[in-house]
């Protein structure tokens, strides 16, 4: 039996692309459950279990009810911890809360998808989640000790090279309609591997999670979402500022390859106009088009600063200065290429980043 979640099946109704009222960008519905979702969430990658316990809870107590995490992130014990503190304290009720984790690269087969949705629904605390994806769209070979990948004498990570999206998305059918999961969905996915999965799917995906910022607004996959009544959830909204050092240090990523966006002149004429960070610009330009932002932060000031979108509204002019910064493919940050020998997966998701090693070769 599937649960009912009160606040999160109310009606919402949506006007055109840039004349949204305000009430109408903070929820946007999903289909066929019509469950509605906040378009603000607090994302959690790169948050220490140390650190995320008091975040989540913090960040509950000011107003946000959508917390974004994975099994990759290696916290959901601490969410799960900080979740039932709130609840227990009096604060709030689960039906209040809208709970997103993905299956990992380690388990995307179906043989292992129950057996993982289990798993964290334990680590978070949890009955069901409000919504579960599927992390990216290849597979490694789990190290069942450590339940991370497989690594081989060549440095390179073991790839699962039959992964099957069908017969995954199957087994997460099974759990929706279980009640395990309320919404099902993909992060990292291209059209043509949604597009397949939508063939055989008795339950269509409801969101992606993309990589989705004022550099990178993936325009032509966006258009294909809107004809797929697909919500779209953006992380990195900001540039992931936070995520520079990590990956400069562990994986020699370029420092040119993290945009400075909050520095962006655009952005700061705006920010100073509104009297708003220009963070907060940055996310209000994302929700008024429908679109889903996690931004993460573990400061209790930029936690309130994020918050606080939806008090005033850019103009049409306005937003389309914003929509100028658009690079296309040259914006993407994340190609997931810290993986050492991903792009050799067959459901390796970028055709762009492969065609370009490709060249780099000859």
């Amino acid at each position: 039996m599937i649960r009912t979640c009160s606040i999160f099946r109310a009606t919402v109704s949506c006007s055109c692309q840039y004349h949204n009222t305000i009430s109408k960008m903070k929820l946007v519905k999903l289909s066929q459950t019509n469950d509605v979702m906040p378009t603000l969430g607090l994302g959690t990658w790169q948050a220490e279990p140390s650190i995320v316990k008091s975040t989540v809870y913090a960040a509950l107590e000011l107003g946000y009810r959508h917390i974004d995490t994975a099994f990759n992130y290696n916290n959901e014990e601490a969410i799960g911890s900080a979740i039932t503190k709130w609840i227990d304290d009096g604060r709030g009720t689960r039906t209040e809360l809208f709970i997103t984790t993905k299956l990992p690269h380690i388990a995307n087969r179906a043989s292992d998808v129950e057996k993982f949705v289990n798993l964290q629904l334990q680590r978070l605390q949890l009955s069901y989640v409000d919504l579960y994806l599927i992390h990216v769209p290849f597979g490694f070979n789990c190290d069942p000790e450590t339940l991370t990948p497989k690594v081989n004498q060549e440095g390179n990570y073991e790839l699962d090279m039959a992964t099957d999206h069908i017969a995954t998305w199957k087994k997460l059918e099974e759990c929706q309609k279980s009640g395990l999961i309320r919404n099902i969905g993909l992060s990292n996915f291209n059209e043509e591997q949604i597009e397949k999965i939508m063939k055989h799917a008795t339950f269509k995906p409801q969101v992606l999670q993309v990589e989705l910022h004022a550099y990178f607004q993936q325009n032509e996959l966006r258009k294909f979402c809107e004809k797929h009544n697909i919500i779209l959830t953006a992380y990195a909204p900001l540039g992931s500022p936070g995520a520079k050092n990590h990956f400069v240090t562990k994986y020699k990523y370029s420092p040119n390859t993290f945009p400075d966006l909050l520095s962006l002149p655009e952005v700061d004429t705006m920010a100073k106009k509104y009297e708003k960070t220009p963070a907060q610009i940055l996310l209000h330009f994302l929700v008024k088009q429908k679109i889903v932002v996690i931004p993460k932060s573990t400061n209790l000031d930029r936690l309130e600063e994020n918050k606080n979108i939806y008090d005033f509204e850019l103009s049409e002019e306005e937003m389309n200065t914003l929509i100028r910064l658009d690079k296309g493919e040259k914006g993407r940050i994340f190609n997931f290429l810290f993986w050492k020998g991903v792009e050799y997966h067959p459901e390796y998701p970028f055709a762009n980043v492969k065609k370009q090693l490709s060249e780099d070769d000859i």
